[in-house]
């Protein structure tokens, strides 16, 4: 079975057409829900994460606003966590980009007009116009800006995606039935083993990462790798003796890292 992420601007019918996906090849579907549980699981504090809230858009939203490097983080850690799978049908959150050098995984766009998204978002959550078209603006901009940040890519390139569907030309089943074929097809690969343990990887590499962060470790001059199952390679410079010494025992505590390697060095007056 597939691995499938479908990207939507809001107002264009994308969480409707993910669950009839998910629910037609009998794949499980992470939306805000699944992901913020799978957050708590791998060990992500539940005071970091925001109480889900469906007219609010966005899985870490408070984090974002905070700390963007720390919810980066976090929104990597959990995609590369649930892609460990080799399939399912995430909704948003980045996926299309953090897997976009998966070849196991179909990338799917969902758009449509923007006055029929206004009247969508008007409908769904009981708003006037001039509210629908302040709140599409706001979201809009924050996504974009978000993912040019982390990213470096415009989220509405078309490369970026192995199919795009506008909503406006086609109802929701229409639209499901297009991607349930396109990922039945044999030119839709299932993830191998190797790309399966690369997802692994990289998770705790993001994992460290975070831990690093929150423990109020300098990571700018820090290299994080984890070469192979368990072990954490450390590299770089720090300007913190305290920081030094902490590094290694901050890594051991995060779940899945059994031996820590550490080649770090200090420079006083390092910035």
């Amino acid at each position: 079975m597939p691995l499938i992420t479908i990207s939507q601007s809001i107002g264009s019918e994308g969480l409707t057409i993910a669950r009839l996906v998910a629910d037609g090849l009998g794949l499980k579907l992470y939306d805000d829900f699944e992901l913020q549980q799978m957050a708590l699981k791998i060990g992500i504090d539940a005071k970091d994460i925001k109480s889900l809230d469906e007219k609010a858009p966005g899985l870490f939203d408070r984090i974002l606003y905070n700390r963007p490097e720390l919810y980066l983080d976090y929104m990597e850690t959990v995609i590369y966590e649930v892609a460990r799978a080799g399939e399912g049908v995430i909704i948003g959150h980045g996926s299309q980009m953090l897997l976009r050098n998966f070849d196991c995984a179909l990338h799917v766009r969902v758009q449509t007009a923007t006055q029929i998204r206004i009247k969508n978002i008007m409908d769904q959550h009981g708003v006037s116009r001039p509210a629908a078209e302040k709140l599409l603006r706001k979201i809009e901009d924050r996504q974009r800006g978000f993912f040019r940040y982390a990213f470096h890519l415009d989220w509405d390139d078309p490369s970026l995606y192995d199919v795009i569907i506008n909503t406006g030309k086609m109802g929701a089943d229409t639209a499901a039935g297009l991607i349930i074929n396109a990922a039945n097809s044999e030119d839709i690969r299932t993830c191998s083993i190797y790309a399966l343990d690369v997802m692994e990887r990289l998770s705790l590499e993001k994992q460290i990462h975070a831990a690093l962060l929150k423990n109020e470790i300098n990571v700018i001059t820090l290299n994080v790798d984890v070469p192979e199952k368990g072990l954490a390679h450390i590299s770089g410079f720090t300007s913190s003796v305290d920081d030094k010494d902490r590094i290694e025992k901050v890594i051991k505590k995060v779940p899945g890292i059994t031996d820590v390697k550490t080649e770090v060095s200090f420079i006083s007056g390092m910035i």
